[in-house]
């Protein structure tokens, strides 16, 4: 219903303003969403402090998973794949390289920005065999671990005992190291 100005243009007919009664329904349901938004975030809250937040019948991020699940992921996220694999090298280091090398040279550390392993032989004898198996040695961990994982081995030999100073020691004097390395 529209009302005549004195122009003559009609007016459109203003809705009335909310009385005491609408003002009280809009109020309360206001309220009362404000309340159920209080209640849900009181409610995840005090799932989180008793354990966490539990899952429906679907699966998602929460859901318990198998212990190897979570380590091959935990490995992923970040990004210790070479690191890992080359641990599972020096773990089967026996299978890898033979009994008999085994029993003789140990792998000690793996410099992975270098991509260098470094293994320490018990005797002079066993690094100069090492050292002339390396390349082939090589190969074969890059062929287990990955194209150019391992560039280089480094071979060690045995370490002399440590040196003693003392009264009866003659300055300058490299000891019993000169028969070892």
């Amino acid at each position: 219903m529209t009302e005549n100005t004195p122009g003559g243009a009609p007016e459109p007919a203003k809705s009335p303003e909310p009385s005491g009664v609408d003002l009280a329904r809009v109020a309360l349901r206001a309220a009362k969403e404000a309340a159920r938004a209080r209640g849900d975030a009181a409610q995840q809250k005090k799932q989180a402090r008793r354990g966490g937040l539990r899952s429906g019948a679907r699966a998602d991020g929460r859901d318990p998973m198998a212990l190897g699940s979570a380590i091959n992921r935990l490995i992923t996220e970040r990004g210790w794949e070479a690191p890992a694999a080359v641990g599972g090298v020096m773990g089967r280091w026996p299978q890898i390289v033979g009994e008999d090398v085994a029993k003789h040279c140990v792998p000690e550390k793996y410099d992975e920005e270098e991509r260098v392993l470094t293994v320490r032989c018990d005797s002079t004898a066993w690094a100069t065999n090492l050292r002339l198996l390396a390349p082939t040695l090589v190969a074969r961990l890059n062929e287990d671990l990955g194209h150019g994982r391992v560039t280089l081995i480094k071979v060690q030999g045995p370490v002399g005992p440590a040196r003693r100073y003392g009264p009866l020691r003659a300055p300058g004097s490299t000891g019993p190291g000169d028969t070892y390395g």
